[in-house]
């Protein structure tokens, strides 16, 4: 993707034009983007550099400081997390990104807990919590003499609150749902997921202990421990519960795995509280209540043409972003008294990068190699060290954090942030920013973007452009073939010396991925959120592997995708794609021609206007005499023209399917998301087409009740079908990281 460039404005790709006018831009009631990248930073960076008005700085001072924030951020060498890109100097003011909430063994906590994290996701941001303290399933209730229905039916709640709360249409509510492995019920967390009908806004992990560890490594038994009582009541072998989260982990990417001792022995202010739940990503272990501002640095802007590294520039940078992030703290609006007095308690931010494989591709650096881990040290060392003088230089200015005499650093240095790095994904941020994501290494050399009437537009990594450009091995065809698998590992026009600078994420080792991990975990105050990808046909032993790896070098959690694991988990039976076949054939019963039912006389049903690129769209749904979806109507605002022609088709042939006994949910998925060249916005969010328009009146028809088309055998409304092969929305291709699906066509996300 080439860089856009226009006189006096900044430096944005389309794509990052794209993500901004859907996700981050003012729109207005009608949804009309009424603001422009320039305005929107200018817009942050005056709200964050008001604050300097509390420490007695003059205004033409406080102008200066807006200015450099300005800079900051429009030379695209640091950005802030979402919400305070979306949210500064704008009604809502919520800035974090990141919360963690108690959840107590109470009816009151419990609930008080769901209302609150409700209260956070309609503010976008997303909520971790450790499910660790309620009592198990089945354990007596003292108050009531009742029983216990234990932690994973309270997370149902959960879900089903988050599922409701649509936050504004910029975020999707996401959750972590934390358990101890030395909880009673921790066979049934792991295998929580399994139902696919349930739990779809939460990622899962495991909190790990040493002793479980230990345990593993002795081949011994290890207690589960009732958290009411704190009493043993069972033993199981840790081999024997390890292999079962491997064995998940291998089969759906999930349950993740913490390791809660080691995060909790970084913990810098231990007198404060324990550490039992991180953010959505894992990214972030937090106190109960407490948030976190986070940001990152592109590092691909600090590579001098010569090809060295530009530290002066990079320790300005830092220093900037820590100033920044800590008046976000000063300025952000939270969403309930106790965060907020949680998080000015010890003031944590979080500094982090993206553009890592685009540096080491600037620098000539392979990103699986001892050199490149080398630097990973070198780069995130130097990024440590620059933080907490600048944190040291504020606390100068305006105080230590409250907490600080509770802290570690009591004694040894003056701080005014508990916390100064994290490594979170940038799946949205790295497209604005157009760099690689995190500290990711490249998703793909090239890709193909499908764009409209069947159009094929094909996406390539500017670098390489540059690279075989300058070499002369350049060639439409040769995109071609790169965009088929998306790496140059197999194509021969490319000189080796370039193939070993752009591997791409299934290139490299599962176990290099992890090396990496580990690299910058030795100078982040936080975790590092990193996808460790592994090929499809990769072992349940690879995943093992991997997990004892980051346990030895040092790592805080794990977070594995294998390839493809996903995409049909919602019909998965455990079976290969080739057994599947083998049975459906020998099972399937002969053909049966179907023939529609006839139409009653009197039918009833609603119509609803739908916004569309092409006028309004009016869609009738009418029921049979038994309530079950029977057909549907199309007529467009405007009379006659190609659109009406196509969506009475398209209205005709729906009719047909429903009339056949054909699920309506079914009929929904096949048109959501399907483009055209004229989109259109409204307050339920994009409708990309007269064909998602039609799919999104079935969706909110059946969302009135259990609808059906009367065979009985429908699904219920709430099961979700987990999407991670393409994106629901444009259908670009999906990344995987941190948790995280991202494309990085249209901005989607999606952090469960």
């Amino acid at each position: 993707m080439k860089a856009e460039t226009v006189p006096g404005k900044i430096d944005l790709t389309p794509s990052a034009l794209k993500v901004l006018e859907k996700r981050y831009l003012k729109k207005d009631e009608d949804g009309t983007v009424v603001e422009t990248p320039e305005e929107m930073f200018r817009r942050v960076a005056k709200s964050v550099a008001l604050v300097e008005l509390n420490h007695g700085k003059s205004e033409a001072e406080v102008g200066y400081i807006e200015e450099k924030f300005y800079n900051l951020m429009t030379s695209l060498r640091f950005l802030p997390n979402s919400p305070t890109l979306m949210n500064a100097g704008r009604r809502l003011g919520q800035l974090s990104a990141c919360f963690v909430l108690p959840v107590e063994d109470s009816m009151d906590s419990i609930f008080g807990a769901v209302k609150n994290a409700a209260l956070i996701h309609k503010s976008g941001g997303g909520t971790g919590f450790s499910f660790s303290n309620l009592r198990p399933k089945g354990d007596i209730v003292g108050s009531t003499k009742g029983v216990s229905s234990g932690p994973i039916s309270f997370m149902t709640v959960f879900d089903a609150a988050t599922e409701a709360i649509k936050q504004g249409g910029t975020r999707r509510g996401a959750n972590m749902g934390i358990l101890r492995v030395d909880h009673p019920d921790i066979l049934e967390f792991i295998s929580a997921k399994d139902n696919n009908a349930r739990l779809n806004n939460f990622n899962l992990s495991v909190a790990l202990t040493d002793v479980f560890m230990k345990a593993i490594e002795r081949d011994e038994e290890y207690d589960l421990v009732n958290p009411h009582t704190g009493k043993t009541v069972r033993r199981l072998k840790a081999r024997e519960v390890f292999n079962l989260i491997v064995n998940h982990a291998w089969k759906n990417g999930e349950p993740g795995i913490i390791f809660i001792d080691r995060i909790n022995r970084d913990n810098p202010t231990p007198s404060a509280g324990q550490i039992e739940s991180t953010n959505p990503c894992g990214e972030q272990p937090l106190l109960p209540y407490e948030s976190c501002n986070l940001g990152s640095i592109n590092l691909s802007k600090f590579v001098r043409p010569g090809g060295s590294i530009d530290w002066d520039s990079l320790r300005e940078t830092v220093h900037n972003s820590v100033h920044f992030l800590d008046n976000v703290i000063v300025i952000n609006k939270y969403p309930l008294k106790k965060i907020e007095e949680a998080t000015k308690a010890n003031r944590k931010i979080g500094l982090g990068v993206m553009g890592w494989a685009d540096m080491l591709i600037k620098l000539g650096i392979p990103y699986n190699s001892d050199e490149a881990s080398r630097l990973a040290t070198e780069v995130m060392g130097f990024i440590q060290t620059e933080s907490k003088k600048f944190s040291s230089v504020l606390a100068l200015e305006r105080g230590d954090f409250p907490n600080y005499e509770k802290s570690i650093y009591k004694g040894r240095m003056r701080l005014r942030n508990a916390t100064t790095t994290t490594i979170a994904p940038t799946g949205t941020l790295s497209i604005i920013a157009g760099c690689s994501s995190g500290i990711e290494p490249l998703f793909a050399v090239a890709f193909v973007r499908n764009v409209l009437e069947g159009t094929k537009l094909y996406e390539v990594n500017p670098l390489f452009e540059k690279v075989a450009k300058e070499r002369g091995f350049w060639s439409k065809e040769l995109v071609e073939r790169i965009a088929e698998k998306g790496s140059v590992k197999d194509i021969e026009e490319v000189p080796e010396d370039v193939k070993r600078v752009f591997v791409t994420a299934h290139d490299i080792s599962p176990l290099d991925h992890i090396r990496m991990q580990a690299a910058f975990q030795k100078h982040v105050d936080n975790a590092v959120s990193k996808t460790v990808n592994f090929p499809n046909d990769a072992s349940p032993k690879d995943v093992e592997d991997v997990y004892f790896l980051a346990y030895g070098l040092g790592c805080k959690g794990v977070t594995v995708y294998r390839d493809g694991s996903r995409k049909n988990q919602v019909l998965s039976t455990g079976k290969t794609d080739a057994q599947d076949k083998r049975q459906d054939a020998a099972a399937a019963p002969p053909v049966q021609k179907i023939t529609p039912r006839k139409r009653p006389e009197v039918i009833k049903g609603t119509t609803r206007l739908m916004k569309t690129g092409c006028g309004n769209l009016y869609v009738t749904i009418n029921e049979d005499e038994d309530g079950n979806l029977f057909e549907l109507f199309t007529q467009m605002g405007k009379a006659g023209g190609c659109a009406a022609s196509q969506s009475e088709a398209i209205g005709r042939l729906i009719s047909l399917a429903l009339r056949s006994n054909i699920e309506p949910i079914e009929i929904e998925k096949q048109l959501k998301g399907i483009s055209c060249h004229s989109p259109a916005w409204a307050r339920g969010g994009k409708i990309a087409s007269c064909s998602d328009a039609i799919s999104k009146a079935i969706e909110r028809y059946l969302e009135r009740g259990n609808k059906s088309n009367g065979n009985g055998s429908h699904p219920p409304r709430k099961e979700k079908v987990m999407f991670y092969g393409a994106c629901p929305d444009c259908g670009g291709s999906v990344e995987h990281e941190g948790g995280c699906a991202v494309c990085r066509d249209c901005g989607y996300t999606r952090c469960s």
